[in-house]
């Protein structure tokens, strides 16, 4: 049974103390699928995220050419152990000019990014395309530093759909790319180099500490020629949980089970900025978590500033708008100038409101987060979190230890059970 389109999170009466998994990162598990084709053997991924993200690259992949498998994981339903033969940079399949191999990508741009430049390493013709929102988002500074490399790159507005035309390594060949627009770019050439035989140079005054670049190096300094690779939980989904404790009722205690260690995803850090700082940022202390942050911005001592936003405006949804409109809606004062956010705090101010998502899941779950503390919170289209934690609603309601044990309700105001608040497809 599907998730209903709008659900109301009740905030819990009495404290909680659980202790939640949460699914493998989605950002390693796409660059962990990719250097696993690339790789020279048969590679074992443990961990793996399998959501709307991660399943779009691992079919991508099968259309490739490539073996790969999926294997249930007992710890945690929502992750995969991936079993994926590498073929030291030759791609499988390929179409032809009059007949392009089609790679549906959905709204996942680790996938839209990552696939255009693996599928350059083969010898044929594949047209990516995703939603209409991945069509709206940039891609021209990728197909740029491709075409510098000597591929051909058939896109009418310098973005999705596109025709990829592979045409192998090219030894010796260079370009640059620059890091402002999207990591992502600099990524998904940094991940084929090798193979490619290409010279990348990453251009922009933060590229050196541009956090999810330095997460692709890291990766690749680590990942084993064949054998196994583990993959850490998601520090991103993990920020909602850290944020519950806050928001519960006093002596409430929630953990997150084998929270990251390693300092390879930046949203590791979201537990030092609760409480939070007078200013946060989006490009050198959080990433997505930052959305996180911000809706625990109204209970704050004094105002919080969130600056380096740009990046928020070209994602799933607009994020700097959409944090703007549904905030103010819960009638909390937001000032938006230039990429900057400033939050107020009031939390005698803060109500219940219909939460527009925009098709986004973190704002889908960022404003659940709030709803256990604010009363009259109702998720529209909650199904969006399959994108990358097609659970994260039954880890709310199923029973402490291993949830929160809280009362989500459907519009006709019955308690929903755990079984029916799966918003992904078969587990």
């Amino acid at each position: 049974m599907p998730i209903p389109d709008l659900i109301e999170i009740v905030p819990p009466p009495k404290p909680v103390t659980a202790e939640v998994t949460v699914p493998g990162s989605k950002s390693i598990t796409n660059r962990a699928l990719i250097l696993a084709a690339l790789a020279g053997g048969e590679v074992t991924l443990r961990g793996a995220l399998w959501s709307e993200d991660t399943q779009v690259m691992f079919e991508s992949l099968q259309r490739l050419g490539f073996r790969v498998a999926a294997k249930a994981d007992r710890a945690e339903p929502c992750n995969r152990t991936f079993v994926v033969r590498g073929l030291a940079g030759r791609i499988p399949n390929g179409g032809s000019v009059a007949h392009p191999l089609d790679l549906y990508v959905g709204n996942a741009g680790t996938a839209a990014r990552f696939l255009a430049a693996l599928v350059c390493l083969g010898r044929g013709v594949c047209r990516l395309k995703g939603t209409q929102r991945m069509h709206e988002r940039p891609q021209s500074e990728l197909f740029a530093a491709l075409r510098q490399l000597g591929y051909r790159i058939d896109s009418k507005n310098g973005r999705l759909p596109a025709v990829m035309h592979g045409a192998g390594p090219r030894p010796g060949a260079a370009c640059s790319v620059a890091t402002g627009d999207s990591s992502q770019f600099a990524s998904a050439l940094a991940l084929c180099a090798a193979r490619g035989c290409w010279r990348v140079r990453f251009i922009g005054k933060n590229s050196a500490r541009e956090p999810y670049l330095n997460l692709t190096r890291k990766l690749i300094a680590h990942f084993p020629a064949r054998g196994e690779f583990q993959i850490e939980p998601d520090a991103s989904s993990a920020s909602y949980f850290c944020a519950a404790k806050s928001l519960l009722p006093a002596r409430s205690s929630v953990k997150v089970a084998q929270f990251p260690d390693s300092d390879w995803q930046i949203d590791a850090a979201f537990p030092e900025f609760v409480p939070l700082p007078a200013t946060v940022s989006r490009r050198t202390q959080l990433g997505d978590s930052i959305m996180t942050a911000m809706v625990l911005a109204p209970f704050a001592k004094s105002p919080v500033k969130f600056t380096h936003l740009e990046r928020l405006r070209v994602q799933e949804c607009e994020r700097v708008a959409a944090m703007r409109a549904e905030l103010t809606k819960c009638g909390v004062k937001v000032v938006e100038k230039g990429e900057s956010l400033t939050i107020f705090p009031g939390p005698d101010k803060v109500h219940g409101a219909e939460i527009e998502t925009y098709h986004d899941h973190r704002m889908a779950m960022c404003f659940a987060i709030l709803g256990l503390k604010v009363a009259g919170i109702k998720i529209k289209n909650p199904s969006c979190v399959k994108k990358t934690f097609p659970n994260f609603f039954q880890k709310l309601a199923a029973r402490p230890p291993g949830g929160l044990g809280v009362a989500i309700l459907d519009a006709n105001g019955r308690r929903l059970s755990a079984a029916g608040l799966f918003a992904g497809g078969e587990l």
